[in-house]
């Protein structure tokens, strides 16, 4: 098991306390930076790159528009979307995802965690920060392991299938 971040441990504490303000600024954080890096900030070292503020700030805004922790990785919870609407678009978003450069990662997570938003299913912030930091490895082994969450095989639910069938 992957020990929690402690940026996602502090986002998770902004949401149990009742911290709307705060969840607000990482929102905006999107649009205007300087309003979540009071939040951010105190997480960087002096050391650290652009890259790893931008890390944060991405996945302060995806937490602060949906504060809802959880064990599901993003790429399970959007087939748990497909499966409950039906919608073949999701499925369309997710390869558009999976395809997307690093420049491009923010608006796609942006639609895709509001589509996970809308059924609710909680996120697991910590695997989703993860994902981000390692986007443009280039062995694309995150693009990978959500392509198997997403498209994976569920005995269950194909054994339903076949009873609806016959």
């Amino acid at each position: 098991m992957i020990a929690a971040d402690p940026f996602v441990q502090y986002v998770e504490s902004l949401a149990n306390s009742g911290n709307r303000g705060a969840l607000s600024a990482l929102r905006q954080g999107f649009a205007n930076p300087m309003r979540a890096l009071p939040y951010v900030a105190p997480f960087l070292r002096e050391e650290d790159g652009r890259q790893r503020e931008d890390n944060l700030l991405l996945l302060g805004g995806l937490f602060g528009s949906f504060p809802e922790m959880g064990k599901v990785p993003l790429a399970t919870a959007l087939r748990s979307v497909m499966e409950q609407t039906e919608s073949d678009s999701i499925e369309l978003r997710f390869r558009a995802l999976l395809d997307s450069p690093r420049e491009d990662l923010p608006n796609h997570l942006r639609h895709a965690v509001s589509l996970v938003r809308s059924v609710p299913i909680p996120i697991d912030y910590n695997d989703l920060l993860r994902a981000i930091r390692n986007w443009s490895h280039e062995d694309r082994f995150i693009q990978r392991a959500w392509a198997r969450q997403f498209w994976s095989f569920d005995a269950s639910s194909a054994e339903e299938k076949e009873q609806e069938n016959s």
